[in-house]
């Protein structure tokens, strides 16, 4: 009697084990793990949806990350631009109460909050973040403004703003205080007032009324414009006026009125009228300098520190300062291009031609790049740092000729300028741009998280497992396993005498 062989089947139920013993180890990892495989072979078909959908969540990461960047330096730009509105508020009531209630000593106490204003402001537009300085456009790896202290008094060669005031002041006011305007008698009975020189400095005439009786008042004509007022007709009444109107450096507008009066000495603003006609056009004459000057000492001095601001504060990388053709610059006649080696150039960093918020982008989705680059030099910007420069720059003290008008004409320019003319932009403006590209990168943000939820849920889907069905899978593999195991053993114990038996 022949026996067959056991070795072949032997070795199957061997093999068999084997791979019963590797399924248990994978269901055993993929329970511990919670994944269908560690590879992405294991997943079959599903291989290429589970890796679109990874690269999906990697880049939704990403563009996150960027975000999160963007969202540091916008909250810090946020905060030194309520800062700086803050300034504004302060210099603004500061402004208002000496003004209006002390005086010329609440004037010279403004000069200095300024000044102290000027070293705030100063620092936060050089507010940096990670070595990285935000109110510089492009360049962000130096301080895009000079110091408070360089901006006003210069630095060793360079000129600063209070010697461009100084310098634009004698070029306005000129060596008689008349802002560059000549008064002069051609006859008796007449007054001319004529522009010095044809030069950009000074008062320029913009236009004369009169109800005086019998006097014949001409012009302003010509170049440099003069106007005529000519008593030889006789004498005006008691009660009528004269009204000469000039433009100011600034563009800005002030006027003289004299009203005549039979009072001798007269009152401000008046002249007196006399028994002859030539009595009464050199009183007209005296009052009409003597209102001039006071003029020239008050509004003309505020706007020709305006204007001279505008030009400090104008000059950058592409735009060279101006400063006056002098010395002397009381009897200057032009301007000159000065140069960073002259004069200190407050803005030094980034002075392209393209939108400043563009200087700084993130792109937070796919189709969504939110700008939030700021220069300094920007109108909304300037326009703060620029108006309280000029305040720190003014010297106003008990002893300043006509001390308190001149801060009022100062205070009225400089509350304009801070408030923003219409059609310009304003610091407001730049702080509702930078919450807008922050209200966008947090939609953005909110947006990925729903996407980045149910990306997840998908890929859970297709790489996770159930633990229950796998659970129930091991208990019947290991049920298997035990009785192949048994069968195998008995196997392997038999033999030709068990056969026979």
């Amino acid at each position: 009697m022949t026996v067959a062989s056991i070795n072949g089947r032997s070795t199957q139920m061997l093999q068999s084990l084997v791979n019963l013993r590797a399924q248990l180890d994978d269901l055993t990892r993929q329970i511990s793990t919670g994944q269908k495989s560690d590879t992405y072979a294991g997943l079959g078909v599903q291989r290429g949806v589970s890796i679109t959908l990874r690269s999906q969540l990697s880049a939704i990461e990403s563009y996150d990350a960027t975000g999160q960047t963007a969202s540091t330096r916008i909250n810090l730009a946020q905060t030194a631009l309520s800062s700086m509105a803050k300034v504004v508020t302060n210099t603004k009531s500061a402004m208002f109460q000496a003004t209006n209630v002390a005086g010329v000593g609440g004037a010279s106490q403004v000069q200095t909050t300024a000044r102290y204003s000027l070293d705030e402001l100063s620092g936060l537009l050089n507010t940096q973040v990670g070595g990285r300085y935000i109110f510089g456009g492009k360049q962000t790896d130096s301080p895009p403004v000079e110091s408070a202290d360089h901006i006003l008094n210069g630095d060793g060669s360079r000129a600063g703003l209070l010697q461009v005031i100084s310098e634009r002041r004698q070029a306005d006011l000129g060596s008689d205080g008349l802002g560059r305007l000549d008064i002069t008698n051609p006859t008796l009975s007449s007054v001319n007032v004529a522009e010095d020189a044809v030069s950009p400095f000074g008062f320029k005439l913009a236009s004369v009324s009169s109800n005086l009786t019998n006097a014949v008042v001409n012009g302003p004509t010509g170049s440099p414009a003069a106007l005529d007022v000519n008593l030889g007709s006789g004498n005006p009444n008691a009660g009528e006026s004269l009204t000469v109107r000039f433009t100011m450096p600034d563009g800005t507008t002030s006027s003289v009125t004299l009203t005549a009066t039979t009072d001798d000495p007269p009152g401000a603003n008046q002249f007196t009228i006399g028994t002859l006609p030539s009595d009464t056009t050199a009183n007209l004459t005296t009052a009409l300098t003597s209102a001039v000057q006071t003029l020239g000492s008050t509004a003309l001095t505020a706007a020709s520190a305006v204007q001279a601001s505008n030009e400090f504060f104008d000059a950058d990388a592409n735009h060279p300062p101006v400063r006056i053709d002098g010395p002397p610059f009381d009897t200057a006649t032009a301007t000159r291009t000065g140069s960073s080696a002259d004069t200190v150039i407050w803005y030094t960093g980034d002075a392209g031609s393209d939108p400043a918020r563009q200087t700084a982008t993130a792109l937070v989705d796919p189709s969504l790049s939110v700008g939030y680059g700021v220069r300094a030099n920007e109108q909304g910007l300037r326009a703060v740092i620029q108006n309280v420069a000029t305040l720190a720059a003014i010297s106003i003290t008990s002893t300043t000729p006509n001390g308190v008008d001149l801060s009022q004409e100062l205070n009225s320019r400089l509350t304009t300028g801070l408030n923003g003319r219409p059609g310009e932009q304003k610091l407001a403006d730049v702080t509702t741009d930078m919450a807008t590209a922050q209200i966008s990168i947090d939609a953005a943000k909110n947006r990925h998280t729903q996407q980045n939820t149910t990306l997840q849920e998908f890929l859970t889907q297709i790489e996770g497992v159930n633990d229950t069905e796998v659970g129930a899978q091991i208990l019947a593999l290991q049920t298997r396993l035990q009785a192949s195991m048994q069968v195998t053993s008995m196997m392997y114990q038999m033999s030709l005498v068990n056969y026979v038996r």
